[in-house]
């Protein structure tokens, strides 16, 4: 991020909005947008934003796989694969 160049007053949005957008997407910095002097939103290219939120996905995920862990539901492999022979076996 460069701080000098990616931080905005909301007056500025107003004027240069399209030569924003093409400096976000061709950087993939994030821009912060500030009003009366404190930020208040961020604009971001969609690459980075699905990129992002992708990220946050299977950070979800690993999460939710480590609290189960630790209450202690767990399946052994050899059940997991028992469990899918049986099931393949009944749709065939």
């Amino acid at each position: 991020m460069d701080i000098k160049n990616d931080i905005k007053p909301i007056s500025y949005i107003k004027t240069h909005a399209a030569d924003m957008l093409k400096r976000v997407n061709e950087t993939h910095n994030p821009m912060i947008i500030t009003q009366n002097g404190e930020a208040k939103a961020v604009l971001l290219d969609t690459d980075s934003y699905q990129q992002m939120t992708t990220s946050i996905g299977i950070l979800k995920i690993l999460a939710n796989g480590e609290k189960e862990i630790d209450q202690g539901k767990l399946i052994e492999n050899d059940d997991v694969f028992k469990q899918l022979k049986t099931k393949l076996k009944k749709n065939e």
